[in-house]
């Protein structure tokens, strides 16, 4: 009995509407195995980077899949347990080479220094870099860090979480008094600056000469302006107890504790000549070289000499151009060959500072 066209027609439709929907089948098969297929770069023992395609889902599926067998000190960058995401790149480390250094109750703190470039540029990538695809595996604890240990700077990679966990891991025990920035409880951050200075404080005791001052007492039987030496003086001795500040071994701070006499200095006397003025006053003239210091005690026209009693009301007078100027004596010195050093207000009254000495006549 022949087939009515009608029953062709509805066969032929439902074979092309199978065919139809086999084909969106596969079809849908073939986008959802590229949309959960990764290519992540996997750099193994410092190697050359090998992209690989994969349907992996983490870290740890991925080495599985590759073979990948980690032991004890084997390292793995990021974790195992993070999600793979496409574009990743993944580390392996399966030579325990790098300076680890266990903390006691904190088992796994490592730090890596002078990495390869690899290794810096992974740890260096922020977490939203290897977590795009916004799985929910967390951050990474790794970053980098530079260490300025005694003045010199070490590039370093690590899983510390603190300053402190990252100098114990690195074999650093600060003592109380030495200096960290930032504080040791400050938490680590990627790229971070730590600085390290070891402080060290020494205490000496040393002997130091007391300078002997200079008196005079002014007779009638030298010529006016004539000196005679009486009695030299003699340098006393004092012990002095200092404090010594040392950064990284080198001397940066000195502090005096005390000064404990041990000999008494014993002062010069001098005998000047003294004259008769027309008013029944007396007078004394010195002619010499004349400084000036910028320390000099006091204020305004003040000066420093070897004998003449302080409160003394001396003129000098520029013998190279007459200026004059009256001071009083507040100050011993100079010693050295000049008989007298002016405050710098002073000496600027007869000659230009940068002069630095000039030739004068005292008269009192």
């Amino acid at each position: 009995m022949p087939v009515r066209p009608n029953r062709v027609r509805r066969l032929r439709a439902r074979k092309a509407m199978g065919n139809a929907i086999l084909a969106s089948a596969v079809l849908a098969a073939g986008l959802a195995y590229v949309a959960i297929q990764k290519t992540v770069t996997l750099i193994v023992d410092e190697g050359h980077p090998e992209a690989v395609r994969t349907m992996s889902t983490s870290v740890g599926d991925l080495l599985e899949t590759e073979g990948i067998v980690l032991g004890a000190g084997d390292l793995v960058t990021p974790a195992a347990v993070t999600p793979l995401a496409d574009g990743m790149t993944v580390l392996v480390d399966l030579r325990p080479s790098t300076t680890e250094t266990p903390v006691a109750g904190d088992v796994g703190v490592w730090v890596m220094e002078g990495v390869s470039a690899p290794h810096l540029m992974l740890a260096a990538r922020s977490t939203e870099g290897w977590f795009t695809a916004g799985a929910p595996g967390g951050p990474s604890s790794v970053v980098a860090a530079t260490v300025v240990v005694k003045g010199k700077d070490h590039d370093v990679v690590t899983n510390a979480a603190t300053v402190r966990e990252l100098l114990s891991a690195m074999g650093i025990e600060p003592d109380g008094d030495d200096r960290i920035l930032p504080s040791p409880r400050t938490p680590i951050t990627n790229e971070m600056r730590i600085r390290w200075d070891a402080i060290a404080f020494r205490t000496q005791a040393v002997r130091v000469p007391i300078p002997y001052t200079t008196s005079a007492e002014y007779t009638d039987r030298l010529d006016p302006g004539e000196e005679r030496l009486i009695r030299a003086g003699v340098d006393g001795v004092m012990i002095e107890r200092t404090r010594m500040t040392f950064r990284n071994g080198e001397a940066v701070r000195r502090v005096v504790l005390s000064r404990t006499v041990v000999t008494e200095a014993v002062s010069a006397l001098r005998q000047v000549g003294r004259a008769e003025t027309s008013d029944g006053g007396s007078n004394g003239m010195q002619v010499g070289e004349a400084s000036w210091y910028g320390f000099a005690p006091g204020d305004g026209l003040t000066a420093a000499h070897p004998w003449l009693p302080f409160g003394t009301v001396v003129t000098v007078e520029n013998l190279e151009n007459g200026r004059t100027v009256q001071v009083v004596i507040n100050d011993r010195g100079p010693f050295g060959g000049r008989v007298i050093d002016l405050s710098d207000e002073a000496f600027a009254r007869i000659a230009p500072l940068s002069q630095g000495v000039c030739q004068v006549q005292l008269t009192w």
